[in-house]
């Protein structure tokens, strides 16, 4: 059994509910759901939008490999709205490389490994730069290391927030 982190997100529709139907489906569909963080509001992270994000770790123990979860948590998505041709015509309008959507759901990590594939990152390469990920993740999994950097989760994250340090 492998252990992956996700983090569930999302700033249209009815977003709590949407959580909690990923995490049900996540459940049911890629594994048992061990930890699983509060809701963590945020403003969104490179785009501007009216409403604000909210966002949830959640660790799971799964049978599937890296891949087989990226195609569940894909197909989650789709099924909880996420229309990613839809996505696409609004960042070609815009020029901006997010946009507002109703799920997101992200690999973080899949146990220790590193992988760098054209499909799939792990760990996620932008995770250092994002407190709304860091924020969830301290809650659950503070001094998990990333494999990478060597990193705690929370040392990365107090390096984003230097002046609360």
């Amino acid at each position: 059994m492998a252990r992956v982190v996700l983090l569930t997100g999302g700033n249209t529709g009815d977003v709590k509910r949407t959580l909690q139907a990923a995490q049900q489906l996540i459940n049911a569909r890629v594994g048992a759901v061990l930890r699983c963080s509060h809701r963590y509001e945020s403003k969104p992270w490179g785009f501007d939008a009216e409403q604000h994000f909210s966002n949830q770790a959640l660790e799971v123990s799964t049978d599937l490999q890296p891949l087989e979860v990226l195609e569940a948590v894909q197909a989650i998505e789709q099924e909880l709205g996420r229309n990613r041709a839809a996505e696409a015509v609004e960042k070609a309008r815009t020029g901006v490389a997010y946009t507002s959507r109703p799920i997101d759901i992200d690999i973080l990590f899949y146990d220790d490994e590193v992988i760098a594939s054209e499909r799939l990152t792990v760990p996620h390469p932008l995770l250092s730069e994002r407190e709304f990920a860091l924020a969830p993740l301290c809650e659950i999994m503070r001094q998990r290391r990333h494999p990478v950097t060597g990193q705690t989760m929370e040392e990365m994250y107090k390096a984003l927030r230097p002046n609360e340090n």
